[in-house]
């Protein structure tokens, strides 16, 4: 059972998720929560961090009504080439926001892009309806935050969010386990699948609250520069959860703690960190995923409780987040104060 989770089967997988003419860094792969521990001592991590918390600063004209849209990392590298990006940024120009700019991924990637989107699908640019420019920025483990404009290159060469792979955190996909380390402690599940036991709840916890604060960190200096910052993130996944503050998590279905042997401990959230006049606004909500749900029920002509697993997938293998009868929602919100 461990050979088929050995280090070296995983950096085949992990090379597949990178979209050439990018390429992977081979020590910038994290397969299980203590490996997100040890990425944030790994110098390009390091260094990558230090840039968005302390010296990274976005180029916005003060009359325009910039927003910050926080949208979540993907396993396919460059972002944008995802389904998921690619079927939230080409609802965001069907619906007139336009890039404003003419930075693109098209000049590497164009060969890679479905023929069903839009060549602005790959902006880098920020997005532009009439007096509203959304700035586009990725909620990554272990990164943190990273902006659109760096997330191919960075300081003339290959971005480090262009380069790693880190399914390491989701233990529901049943492989997020490290079988080679010292401290593994997982548990068989069945065949090819783990549970975590304590050392890998233990390492969650400490890396969740790490990007929590990174994010904190990252929006508290940013926050002037924005008039809302908007977060788009799949319920129940991660990335919600490194953002909700405690009296918002029940509601939304995330988890306050995790607990670990006899122990339950804390998970903090982004906004439990930053005054409420600068909390990041969390989207979709549960009343309009309920509402997406119902309407694409309607469109496949299915009952609502058949709809469930095409909802999850997002219709394309992404997440939700990639449907339209949730983007609508997004559009609303982004051009609200147009």
């Amino acid at each position: 059972m461990v050979s088929t989770t050995n280090r070296s089967r995983r950096l085949l997988e992990s090379r597949a998720k990178i979209i050439a003419p990018a390429k992977l860094d081979d020590s910038l792969c994290f397969y299980c929560p203590q490996d997100n521990v040890d990425a944030l001592d790994h110098p390009r991590v390091k260094r990558w961090i230090r840039f968005v918390t302390g010296s990274y600063v976005p180029t916005v004209d003060p009359k325009d009504h910039n927003i910050l849209l926080l949208l979540p990392c993907t396993k396919l590298k460059p972002y944008l080439l995802s389904p998921e990006h690619l079927s939230i940024n080409t609802s965001l120009v069907r619906a007139g926001f336009l890039p404003d700019g003419d930075a693109s991924l098209l000049g590497d990637f164009a060969t890679h892009l479905p023929a069903a989107f839009p060549p602005e699908a790959l902006s880098l640019a920020p997005l532009r309806k009439g007096r509203v420019v959304v700035h586009r920025g990725v909620m990554s483990e272990p990164l943190g935050f990273v902006p659109y404009a760096y997330v191919y290159q960075f300081g003339g060469q290959q971005s480090v969010a262009c380069s790693y792979d880190d399914p390491g955190l989701f233990e529901g996909r049943g492989n997020a386990v490290s079988p080679w380390r010292k401290d593994y402690t997982g548990i068989p599940a069945g065949p090819g699948r783990w549970r975590w036991g304590d050392n890998e709840r233990r390492s969650f916890v400490r890396m969740h609250n790490e990007m929590s604060k990174t994010l904190a960190r990252v929006v508290a200096r940013l926050r002037p520069y924005y008039r809302d910052v908007v977060a788009w993130a799949a319920p129940g996944l991660t990335h919600r959860s490194f953002i909700l503050e405690r009296a918002m998590r029940g509601a939304n279905g995330v988890a306050a703690s995790r607990k670990v042997g006899a122990d339950h401990l804390d998970l903090i959230g982004t906004n439990d960190l930053l005054p409420p006049e600068s909390a990041i606004e969390c989207l979709p909500t549960p009343e309009q995923c309920d509402s997406a749900k119902r309407r694409l029920a309607k469109r496949l002509r299915r009952p609502l409780r058949a709809v469930g697993g095409h909802y999850a997938r997002g219709g394309c293998g992404a997440t939700p987040l990639a449907l339209p009868e949730l983007l609508t929602f997004l559009a609303a919100r982004l051009e609200r104060d147009r």
